[in-house]
């Protein structure tokens, strides 16, 4: 598979902005994270990883698994719109990609997680 990145300027912007994603999470990526960083789910996993001209929330690469957490703006019908574009230019080009709202990740974690590890293991 060959990787999807933006142009130099654009990527020096989006670096900039992942980095400071990383510095300010939300309550719901911070425990999504929590289990996600020590190889919890079974492969190594990214955050607020670059793919073209997006961030993602959370990237498995060997499974080409993408897990976005969604917060209340998400629900705006111009996020839905911008949302819906962005995952259908990441699946496009092969990835698979996950959607959770936070409340999802804070109150029914294992179901979350469940799920989750079953998409992993069946993208390997």
């Amino acid at each position: 598979m060959r990787w999807h990145t933006a142009d130099t300027l654009e990527y020096k912007l989006l670096k900039n902005n992942a980095k400071a994603n990383r510095s300010n999470m939300t309550e719901a990526e911070s425990v999504f994270w929590q289990i996600a960083k020590s190889s919890g789910l079974g492969q190594k996993c990214r955050r607020q990883y670059i793919i073209g001209e997006y961030i993602v929330d959370f990237f498995f690469r060997q499974s080409m698994t993408i897990v976005e957490l969604d917060g209340d703006y998400h629900f705006t019908e111009e996020q839905q719109k911008e949302d819906k574009e962005r995952q259908d230019w990441l699946e496009q080009k092969g990835y698979k990609v996950l959607r959770f709202t936070n409340e999802q990740v804070l109150y029914d974690t294992d179901n979350t997680i469940d799920i989750i590890i079953n998409t992993i293991k069946n993208h390997e």
